[in-house]
């Protein structure tokens, strides 16, 4: 969660499993002689019973904090798994493995990924301890022994990648301000305070604050806290650290399951309805007004990062069209633009942003930037809903809350649904939002102009 420091970290986690899957699949075509005539099938078990070990063992769950022994343990653990599994199916289908073969594949295999994975951690420690880089920027709120026991350890250990930025609080609301505009300027990714600070008045505001911002807050208790409150903890070397929020998207399975139903769904629509739809909705859109079938404008995307949003054009060309919203009786949209937006048919070209992977099949909904900076300064937190990819479909319109934002009302609520969205994802509630979103259509909606 929060800012990310490096433009390329996200793509370590798929890179690795790839080449993990590749390894497993190439190393049993060279120790299996037996492999079944099908083999297809076989690579596919093999793969998604790589997948499924990795999801128990959280395989690739592996941070700067982790220890060298917690990663060797995640190991041992997958490969403990793999072979179960690979023995297994040679037990249970035909025989395609003999003991000395299905040993040979098991250390093979150890040895290759083991040492890929190990490369790849020693290599990002020696990438922040020598070269700076892939670091993040850190302040640490409070002067208990905890945060200077923390401190301590965050200046010996420079692997950990973590610029230190210290601040003398101040109790007051010009305090909190000033501490505001520090964070501010100097580009903090992540805040850790004490726990004992959620008890201040001023924790709060704090809190909205670096919502807003999209910081990353992460406690600090002390032993006493994390009895009494029954913490999950992780550490960072002998220093406990409890995350504020869990999010499902952060997971790296999660992450992946995701993205696999949005190409597998995306790559479907794309074939099998835009490939006649956009013909035949050209023509029509072409011969009511002039201008191009499709219409493109930047949105704000995860992270808050800028992106191209696709649509079928369902206006005349006109110049508010990056900063005012379709609104009732709007004399803008054209006959054959209504009846697109009626239907939600104008959103379909945007499965091709999923399939580009700028937004998802479900998630909340992008909006203009020049609305995106409006609605921050309006609504609390409201830039969370920036920590998962926005989606074609999302919880807010399913509930009511589609189209144009008439009210404070509107966009708060529609926040909230977000928000739920965010901290509550599952592929099924995915499934019951596309559902309802389909229902909604032939149905008809009041606010779908």
């Amino acid at each position: 969660m929060g800012k990310k420091t490096g433009r390329y970290s996200y793509l370590v986690r798929p890179i690795t499993t790839l080449i993990d899957l590749l390894v497993i699949n190439i190393t049993a075509e060279l120790c299996f002689n037996n492999i079944p005539q099908h083999n297809f099938l076989f690579h596919v078990v093999l793969s998604l019973g790589w997948i499924v070990s990795a999801i128990i063992t959280s395989f690739y769950e592996v941070y700067r904090h982790t220890k060298t022994v917690a990663v060797l343990e995640k190991i041992c653990k997958q490969f403990l798994f793999q072979f179960i599994f690979v023995a297994a199916y040679n037990g249970i289908f035909k025989r395609f493995a003999e003991p000395n073969e299905l040993l040979f594949f098991g250390i093979l295999s150890f040895c290759i990924i083991s040492a890929n994975k190990l490369f790849l951690f020693i290599f990002f420690k020696y990438v922040r301890k020598i070269l700076k880089g892939n670091y993040r920027r850190v302040f640490l709120l409070g002067n208990t022994s905890e945060m200077i026991d923390l401190k301590e350890v965050l200046i010996k250990r420079q692997d950990l990648g973590y610029q230190l930025f210290n601040y003398e609080f101040e109790e007051e609301q010009v305090g909190l301000d000033r501490l505001k505009d520090f964070i501010v300027t100097n580009k903090i990714d992540e805040i850790f305070i004490p726990f004992s600070f959620t008890r201040e008045g001023n924790f709060i505001e704090l809190l909205t604050f670096a919502d807003s911002q999209m910081i990353n807050v992460l406690y600090v208790p002390t032993q006493k806290d994390i009895i009494k409150n029954n913490l999950s903890t992780q550490y960072y070397d002998f220093i406990p650290v409890v995350h504020r929020r869990t999010i499902p998207l952060d997971k790296p399975y999660n992450k992946l399951i995701k993205r696999v139903f949005d190409l597998v769904f995306s790559t479907l629509v794309i074939f099998f309805v835009l490939s006649w739809l956009v013909p035949l909705l050209a023509i029509l859109i072409k011969k009511e007004s002039k201008g191009p079938v499709f219409f493109k404008q930047k949105r704000t995307g995860l992270g808050d990062n800028e992106f191209w949003c696709y649509k079928f054009r369902s206006m005349c060309i006109n110049e508010a069209s990056d900063t005012k919203q379709a609104t009732k009786n709007d004399h803008r949209v054209t006959k054959i633009g209504a009846f697109l937006r009626k239907t939600s048919l104008d959103e379909f070209p945007q499965f091709i942003n999923v399939f580009l992977g700028d937004m998802s099949i479900v998630g909340p909904r992008p909006h203009m930037v020049v609305h995106t900076k409006l609605y921050s300064k309006r609504v609390n937190r409201f830039m969370l809903r920036h920590l998962v990819k926005p989606g074609i479909t999302g919880m807010a319109q399913t509930h009511g809350y589609r189209g144009e934002i008439e009210t404070d009302r509107d966009i708060i609520n529609r926040f909230k649904y977000d928000l739920f969205y965010l901290e509550n994802w599952s592929i099924i509630l995915d499934l019951k939002i596309i559902y309802l979103t389909v229902y909604n259509v032939f149905k008809g909606e009041e606010k779908a102009y």
